[in-house]
């Protein structure tokens, strides 16, 4: 078995510290700006009819649909961050979740924004503006629980260790390096067809579900190595917070916003709560 827990690190490690390197998150960063401008000029090109047929048919004309482009980039890359920072405590893999979650409502109120034309006209832009404050008040509040949420964890003293920590996080490395697979197998799944078959699949909720299933997997495994009652409660209550950040990404405006700040506040709640059980025992 410890061969198993050596071949995870060999393959996770690696990967992970490419990532994280310097020079990988400038060249990200770089690649996201030259996208957005991309998007700009193709739009624009579409707009005159200059595009080739096949392009033209995937290349929307309206210009706002150039930030909604930027703001998937930068959830792709949060995304990758999340499968990365798995194998970290749970606490911390949650509080990933919920950036996640800040900029999907980030995004969907700038989604809002397509709905407009060109120029923008006040009295058209009213029936938009709801759902953009909306979005954006339920990604500001859900920003601030984030950081109560945060502080609580850089506040509290180191978890216990034991001989069981090397094979319990070697095992999440295996699930990371089985998640980062299925993200890139199914995005460009995904991108191949949105480009040849014209077909728009959602990514996002789809995969979200995916991490739910590996949330509860890693909460089951968790039990084998941290038995405690009050391990098992915080495990398991922090994956029922994932499950509401899962409806807040399937729910409407006006919805999503409300069921975002309501896992914050539970995932806030059983963190707080937890810290309070171990001080009296």
């Amino acid at each position: 078995m410890s061969s198993f827990y050596e071949l995870a690190t060999d393959l996770f490690d690696p990967l992970h510290s490419f990532w994280e390197h310097p020079k990988t998150r400038r060249i990200v960063a770089v690649s996201q700006v030259v996208a957005f401008l991309i998007g700009l000029a193709g739009i624009e090109l579409n707009r005159h009819g200059l595009l080739p047929p096949v392009l033209a048919r995937v290349t929307p004309t309206s210009h706002f649909y150039a930030i909604n482009l930027a703001f998937t980039l930068v959830l792709i890359q949060e995304v990758v961050d999340l499968i990365f920072v798995l194998p970290c405590s749970v606490t911390k893999s949650l509080g990933k979740q919920f950036e996640v979650l800040c900029l999907i409502l980030l995004r969907d109120a700038f989604k809002e924004l397509v709905h407009l034309q060109e120029p923008i006209i006040l009295i058209d832009a009213i029936p938009v503006l709801l759902p953009m404050v909306t979005y954006g008040a339920g990604a500001l509040v859900v920003f601030l629980g984030l950081g109560l949420y945060y502080r609580r964890y850089r506040s509290r003293a180191q978890g216990r260790k034991g001989p069981w920590l090397y094979p319990f996080v070697a095992t999440k490395k295996f699930l990371a390096f089985c998640l980062l697979c299925f993200f890139l197998v199914y995005s460009g799944w995904i991108g191949w067809e949105s480009i040849v078959a014209g077909r728009v699949h959602e990514f996002f909720s789809v995969f979200y579900t995916v991490l739910i299933f590996s949330d509860i997997f890693i909460v089951l495994l968790s039990h084998t190595y941290q038995p405690a009652f009050r391990s098992v409660f915080r495990n398991s209550g922090f994956a029922l917070a994932t499950l509401l950040i899962r409806f807040a990404l399937a729910a409407p405006a006006y919805y999503a916003p409300a069921i975002g700040i309501a896992a914050i506040a539970f995932a806030y709640g059983v963190s707080r709560a937890t810290e309070l059980f171990e001080t009296e025992t």
